[in-house]
């Protein structure tokens, strides 16, 4: 089937067989990515130059280790319940942000660059402590290494989620675009979700898929990338309906996948309530986004509860049989059971489990008698009884 490719994708690929340094040819393929027409017969295509960028990535990342012998690391260690960074282009009020939101002293200033290295602080809700991380303003080009732009990209890649704040005083379409340029090109994909792809590797017995016919395209191509990852022998489970580009994403082992909102900052500035509307209609499908003026305090409870909920905490309180709750709760990723309870309280607790009864929004009656693999809910009583 022909591609039909366009005389602006020909100049994109004359652009690439003309680059010479990796950020170059980076810069072509991204062109020829977003300008190939997309269909049956652009498959291969797109795959190929999917790939290519993927190899490139990892080509420049370990460049960049070699020449600065492993590079100075901005790495922030994680405390609290979850790590969430606040990503945003210079000067859109990130401080001011950080400040209102944990009380810390930090400094902020109407010109960019005030930041220079990630600043982390503590924000309280809801009894759980959330550890806020500032990075420095990104510029456009920072995943090809301008300015510490690996570095800052590290920091994101590490945290548990991403707040990216936007400035409504300033083309916030504009902004958002040349963030989430730079989040793919550091292999961090946003609000998107992993395939749902297991590969096992075997000592022998070459490749087997299972759910086969949830591949949606030619299983010759995905042999192909099995090989170029030198995977000759695994039992691939495929359990949902995928393209070539989603197998494609489940092998590239340097790719992360994190939650993000948008935080809208500046709401009080001349022309913001335009701004956020164009903002709204572009990304609202795909991010939750709050409205809010950090330097006049307006809307800081709906940023809170914005935060809390894109770090997936659930909050369970324990008990002792005959007492009351105990206080403060144990903060847990959403997802998590009772065993996992047992596991924070005692590691004796989980070798004597016998069961445990439950409180909350988990169970469909106060007390319910549950197993060790009862998952739990927010504001959950827990109350666990061992040999």
């Amino acid at each position: 089937m022909p591609t039909n490719v366009t005389a602006e994708y020909l100049a994109a690929e004359e652009e690439y067989r003309n680059a010479k340094t990796i950020p170059e040819k980076i810069r072509a393929l991204e062109k020829m990515y977003a300008l190939v027409p997309k269909h049956k017969g652009t498959e291969k295509l797109r795959l190929q130059i999917k790939r290519k960028l993927a190899e490139l990535r990892k080509e420049l990342e370990k460049q960049r280790q070699q020449r600065k012998g492993g590079g100075y690391s901005l790495a922030v260690k994680k405390e609290g319940a979850a790590q969430i960074v606040l990503v945003g282009l210079p000067n859109v009020g990130k401080s001011e942000l950080l400040r209102a939101l944990t009380g810390v002293d930090v400094e902020s200033a109407d010109y960019p660059f005030t930041t220079t290295e990630p600043i982390p602080a503590m924000m309280n809700y809801k009894d759980v402590q959330i550890q806020l991380v500032e990075v420095p303003g990104l510029i456009e080009g920072a995943a090809l290494g301008k300015g510490m732009g690996p570095q800052l990209l590290a920091v994101i890649r590490n945290a548990d989620a991403i707040a990216i704040v936007i400035d409504l005083s300033e083309d916030p379409i504009k902004q958002m675009k040349i963030l989430l340029r730079e989040f793919e090109r550091a292999g961090i994909k946003v609000n998107k979700r992993r395939p749902r792809i297991e590969i096992r590797r075997t000592p022998s017995g070459g490749i087997v898929i299972n759910g086969i016919e949830n591949i949606k395209g030619d299983i010759n191509e995905v042999m192909k990338m099995l090989r170029e990852e030198k995977i000759h022998s695994a039992e691939i489970t495929v359990r949902e309906p995928v393209t070539l580009e989603d197998f494609a994403d489940a092998l590239d082992e340097s790719l992360v996948w994190k939650k993000a909102i948008i935080i809208a900052n500046k709401g009080d500035a001349p022309g913001s309530k335009d701004n956020y509307e164009k903002l709204v209609k572009a990304y609202g499908e795909r991010f939750k986004i709050i409205p809010v003026s950090a330097k006049k305090r307006i809307n800081l409870d709906a940023v809170k509860e914005a935060l809390y909920d894109v770090a997936e905490i659930i909050r369970v309180f324990t008990k002792s049989p005959g007492e009351e709750p105990a206080y403060p709760p144990i903060a847990l990723k959403r997802g998590s059971t009772v065993l996992d309870v047992a596991e924070r309280i005692h590691k004796d607790l989980v070798k004597n489990f016998r069961y445990a009864r439950v409180w909350g929004k988990s169970v469909k009656f106060p007390g319910q008698r549950v197993g060790p693999d009862h998952v739990l809910e927010d504001g959950d009583i827990v109350e666990i009884h061992a040999r």
